[in-house]
Order: structure tokens, then sequence, then C-alpha cells
């Protein structure tokens, strides 16, 4: 299989923000920014994959700037690393304020899909091969997050399973 670049997964999606985005204090719902950021992170997965790919993790969302009722986003989002069958998926917001000019960045997290063949079980997938500076760096930092990923996967299913019954 030949690698690919994060370019070949590279998707934008451009929304402008409605009152119904909004809460009461006229700022956009950290639930729909995350809705975007999912549509975006999937498109990439499978763009990359070329097959259907679902979500399987996302790390930490850091909202750093609010995003105003009128403002319009941009999430860009493309494959930063790969595994076997699952991938990252590096995600941004900024937002826009299209009187003044004034563009922000909002918010980024990390996505991971899994490739699904027509089994409906995890396929292989391309490696990456990262080309700008910014590629690179995801890259390098990528295992030790994947690391993370997985040791917290396992405490929370043993979370999840309980304490063991006293006797």
């Amino acid at each position: 299989m030949d690698k690919k670049k994060p370019q070949d997964s590279l998707t934008l999606m451009t929304q402008l923000i409605f009152p119904s985005d909004t809460n009461h204090y006229d700022t956009m719902f950290g639930g729909r920014l995350i809705e975007y950021m999912d549509k975006a992170a999937a498109i990439a997965a499978m763009r990359h994959a070329r097959t259907r790919a679902v979500t399987a993790s996302m790390d930490s969302i850091d909202f750093l700037t609010p995003i105003m009722v009128g403002e319009v986003i941009e999430v860009k989002a493309f494959v930063s690393w790969t595994h076997r069958s699952s991938m990252e998926i590096y995600v941004s917001v900024t937002s826009e304020n299209l009187l003044s000019g004034e563009k922000k960045n909002n918010a980024q997290a990390f996505f991971t899909f899994v490739a699904l063949g027509e089994n409906g079980r995890p396929t292989p997938i391309a490696e990456i091969e990262p080309a700008t500076a910014f590629e690179k760096k995801l890259f390098a930092d990528a295992p030790e997050r994947y690391a993370q990923r997985k040791k917290r996967k396992q405490e929370r299913l043993m979370e999840a399973e309980g304490p063991e019954p006293q006797q």
C-alpha cells in the first residue's frame, strides 16, 4: 500500500453561526462545534482510507476563544498519523468576524477513527508521510498520544467492570 500525505485527506468546512447555534451569551454551543469537528474528521478519515470509518475516540477539546453569533467558522481536519487500521485526525477551528476581518483560533482536538472493511471489521490503511514541519511535529508526537489513549481506554474499561465482588 502506498503512503499518503496529510494533504490528501484535508477537509475544510465553512459555516456561518446563527442564533440557533448559540447559547444565551450569543456564543456557539460547544456540542454543536464538536458535531462539526466530528463530521470534518469523518470526511478526512474516509478520504484517507477510501472506506467506511467510525469515531473511536476524541482527545480533549481545548476551547480557546468563544465563537460569536454572526461569525464564520472554518473547521480544518487531516490525518496526522496512522496505525494498522486506526488513524489520528488533527482538527482545528478558526473563526472570522466578516465585518472586521478579525480571525481567531478557537479550538483544536485529535480524533481517532477506525477504518472498516466490507465485513464491518477493522481493515488496514495506508501509512502517512508528513510533508510540512507542522505535520512532521504532529506525526513525531503521535505515538505518545496513541499510548496515552490506549492506557486511558484500558483504565476506563476496568472502571466500567466495577470493583471485584467481596466474599
